[in-house]
């Protein structure tokens, strides 16, 4: 399957999505709250948040549709008074296959603006892959990749909105996330400006044995080839799922005293 990934701002979508197709793409990961933007606080938000199924998810199905390729954006959900910072996956016929609300969230800009979401592994099958979905700070924590992993989840798709100087976090700790969970993680980031913000770019499509298949500093849309043969081979030579002790983990997840 040809992945892309746009880094450009939700005007420039459609095209997009054109070249995508052009270049024989199956699906486009677009950033995280595209379709708003990120900081643009809680008031905004809270305005410009929509049920998962509403006017926006038509109009991205729609344009979906006429392009013939899947797409995940990242857009507010609101759900009745709870507002999340979710992501969104259309199939190519612009049917909504999955939707996953941010489980971490970061700093005053997230937690000013979101409820964090109670579901960690959101999961549907696309073009022979099981896809499933994290957003930006969620993929710095090795646990929820690594859930995605046991769940069977073999690309995992992550719109991003992530600032400098933090470019460390595309250039080096996703791809060691592909790596010790044996699946292919693309990172979806802006390349632009909001206000005092800049975001840097370096989108990066990560191979499950660590390999950048794809990178990109600028607005450019990049594409991946994500193979399931490469998964399957990484997974027979790198045994670490398979060579895990949870028994001896158990004491991670119970709630103790903090330090």
């Amino acid at each position: 399957m040809i992945v892309a990934v746009h880094q450009g701002p939700y005007e420039e979508l459609p095209a997009a999505l054109a070249a995508a197709a052009e270049g024989g793409a199956a699906l486009v990961v677009t950033a995280e709250m595209i379709t708003t933007g990120y900081a643009i606080g809680a008031a905004a938000v809270a305005e410009r948040a929509e049920p998962a199924d509403g006017p926006l998810a038509q109009e991205l199905g729609m344009l979906a549709r006429a392009h013939g390729v899947a797409l995940v954006y990242g857009y507010p959900e609101r759900d009745g008074d709870t507002v999340y910072n979710s992501a969104q996956l259309l199939s190519a016929q612009g049917d909504r296959l999955a939707n996953y609300r941010k489980t971490h969230l970061y700093g005053e800009i997230d937690h000013s603006q979101f409820s964090p979401g109670a579901d960690l592994v959101v999961q549907a099958d696309l073009g022979g892959l099981r896809v499933g979905l994290l957003i930006c700070y969620d993929v710095e924590f090795p646990e929820p990749v690594r859930a995605h992993a046991l769940a069977g989840t073999q690309l995992l798709l992550v719109p991003t909105a992530l600032m400098r100087p933090y470019e460390r976090v595309a250039d080096a700790l996703v791809p060691i996330r592909a790596h010790e969970s044996q699946l292919y993680v693309v990172y979806a980031n802006r390349c632009d400006t909001e206000g005092e913000l800049s975001y840097c770019g370096h989108s990066t499509v990560a191979a499950p044995d660590g390999t950048v298949t794809a990178a990109g500093e600028g607005p450019e849309l990049i594409f991946a080839d994500v193979d399931p043969a490469v998964l399957a081979r990484a997974r027979t030579e790198n045994t670490y799922l398979a060579d895990r002790r949870p028994a001896l983990y158990r004491s991670l997840t119970e709630e103790g005293p903090q330090a």
